[in-house]
């Protein structure tokens, strides 16, 4: 996959995960004041990974077309923490 490819996945992922965590927080609206500090507690740690896979996204986003491979496996790293906190989040509220 080319740099240009990998960072459209990349913008794609982010945006979806943005979206999920937008539902996450409307379905803990509807939720009792317990749930409420437990999706709270979730939301910022998915907002923590998120951050985290925006940083390398950037990283990746701002390398030479020589370098950008070493700065993808970073950006891989952060993907699977996010991807996996995200099916936890789901599995933990659905």
């Amino acid at each position: 996959m080319d740099k240009k490819t990998y960072q459209e996945k990349m913008q794609a992922q982010l945006d979806q995960w943005q979206a999920e965590m937008d539902k996450l927080k409307a379905q803990s609206k509807e939720a009792s004041a317990d749930m409420q500090a437990k999706y709270q507690e979730e939301i910022d740690n998915l907002r923590e990974k998120r951050d985290e896979m925006q940083k390398e996204y950037e990283k990746v986003q701002a390398s030479s077309l020589e370098a950008w491979e070493d700065f993808k496996k970073g950006a891989d790293k952060a993907w699977d923490n996010m991807a996996e906190a995200m099916k936890s989040a789901w599995n933990r509220f659905s």
